[in-house]
């Protein structure tokens, strides 16, 4: 016996696979949707754990700002002590500064020229005086560059020539002139005053050369 389906069979299998598609966009949608959520908490888990560390960090920071501020304020309370005691330093070293002033002065000046007047002003000092000649005034340049650890730094400021009334009838000619010198602190002075004796005694000692014989 033959039989014949009169349903509308392709109207039931295009249903069918509409439903089969529906249920698959479903739960498409419904997986799409979970993993979006999975994914927002963890980003937002991530975000909140930065947040904390981020303010732990700033805390922390902050602690260390504070720490700098009271460093630099320590640094400069060392600064101004170290300063005060220098100061302290230099005022005990210096009590006999004038008394070296005057004797290397008095050692330091070469024959024919007098000192007239002596001014200082803190570390700076101004010979006035009289000369020969101004060879003598080179002379005495000289010794107060080389000769001595007390002075520094030379400067004749003036030379001029005139005239020394020996007796009524009698004048001379001489150089009068202004030298500026530094004076240098006895705490200075002392540490190169070693070395220049040093020098000194080293070339003393130093063997002089045999002179070649030729044969």
């Amino acid at each position: 016996m033959i039989l014949i389906n009169l349903l509308p069979h392709r109207e039931a299998a295009r249903k069918r696979r509409r439903d089969i598609f529906n249920v698959s966009l479903g739960l498409s949608s419904l997986v799409g949707g979970l993993v979006a959520g999975v994914i927002f908490v963890w980003f937002q888990t991530a975000i909140s754990a930065q947040q904390d560390t981020n303010a732990v960090l700033s805390a922390e920071i902050k602690k260390l700002e504070s720490q700098i501020s009271d460093i630099v304020g320590l640094e400069a309370e060392i600064a101004a002590l170290r300063a005060r005691q220098q100061a302290v330093e230099d005022l005990q070293s210096d009590r006999n500064l004038p008394v070296h002033l005057l004797t290397e002065v008095v050692n330091q000046l070469p024959d024919g020229v007098f000192i007239s007047k002596m001014v200082q002003l803190d570390q700076t000092v101004t010979l006035n005086g009289v000369a020969q000649s101004q060879e003598r005034v080179a002379d005495l340049l000289r010794n107060l560059t080389s000769n001595t650890p007390w002075f520094t730094k030379p400067e004749l400021v003036e030379i001029v020539a005139g005239t020394l009334a020996l007796s009524p009838r009698e004048q001379k000619r001489v150089a009068n002139f202004v030298i500026r010198v530094k004076l240098v602190r006895s705490s200075e002075a002392e540490k190169s005053a070693p070395k220049a004796s040093d020098a000194a005694s080293g070339a003393a000692l130093a063997p002089a050369s045999s002179p070649i014989v030729k044969k």
